[in-house]
């Protein structure tokens, strides 16, 4: 069970589902080495001028951008400020360090691995700022590392609760109650598909002996070997019409599988006002 880091969560599903597997969301984590880069980048405010601060404000998504999606244009600015402010230059690379042990790590051992390299490159100047991160890593480190033997994630349900929000802004009075109904059954909101299979297994066609006649007898040694009695000519396979349908090797295709409510239709009809 996927959950963020909310004691009484834990304490819940402990209590009811003893047997449950409680996953901390990566995204939950990883939030929070962004988060420690914000620190940094806000204690550099004082030391700056109105003009800079103002283009570091400005540019301040770049850094919490992953080095792999920066543009050219960004990753100069990314270089700049972090030649200019080596603090500003360390958390980065911690962040990206972060986000790579999710990336990399096969297993539980190898993300702990992973952890306790990153922690020992910590240098006391950013410290303070992924101090949430580390204490948040060192209280929930086995079900954080539960993730990595069981990979899921509650995107699904936050896009869901990010959608109400915006509902409950526009509607101004909705109760839970009504929200959840809109959601839940607003018509061609949810996402069906029929479960069929994905192959047919094909059964090669019987094949008969035809015959091209010639005119010419068949010597009496051939009988028994599948030629034609009575003549001699070109033999032709061609398929029996009476060959038996494979029969399908699957169970017939069951009610379609509701998966829910689809993220794009729900957001395409809150824009044009059917939700």
């Amino acid at each position: 069970m996927a959950m963020n880091m909310w004691m009484p969560y834990r304490d819940a599903v402990q209590a009811m589902l003893p047997d449950a597997s409680i996953v901390i969301d990566k995204f939950h984590v990883v939030r929070m080495a962004n988060d420690a880069v914000e620190k940094v980048r806000k204690s550099l405010r004082e030391q700056l001028t109105p003009k800079q601060r103002r283009g570091l404000m400005h540019d301040r998504l770049v850094l919490l951008k992953r080095e792999c999606d920066l543009s050219d244009k960004e990753a100069l600015l990314l270089d700049g400020w972090t030649k200019n402010y080596p603090e500003l230059g360390v958390a980065y690379r911690l962040k990206e360090g972060f986000y790579a042990i999710y990336e990399r790590s096969g297993s539980s051992e190898a993300a702990l691995a992973g952890y306790e390299t990153w922690n020992k490159a910590m240098v006391p100047e950013v410290r303070d700022a992924f101090g949430d991160l580390i204490r948040a890593f060192t209280n929930w480190q086995p079900f954080i590392l539960n993730y990595f033997e069981h990979p899921i994630t509650n995107a699904y349900t936050e896009s869901l609760n990010l959608l109400i929000r915006v509902m409950n802004r526009l509607g101004r009075g909705y109760s839970f109650k009504a929200l959840r109904a809109q959601i839940l059954f607003t018509e061609g909101a949810h996402k069906h598909k029929l479960s069929r299979p994905k192959f047919e297994r094909r059964r090669e066609p019987e094949l008969v002996v035809a015959e091209e006649v010639m005119g010419f007898g068949v010597p009496d040694d051939a009988m028994g070997y599948g030629l034609p009695s009575g003549h001699f000519g070109k033999v032709i396979l061609t398929p029996r019409k009476d060959t038996p349908k494979a029969e399908h090797p699957h169970e017939p295709p069951g009610p379609p599988k509701n998966y829910g409510a689809n993220i794009n239709t729900l957001i395409e009809l809150l824009e044009s006002g059917r939700l």
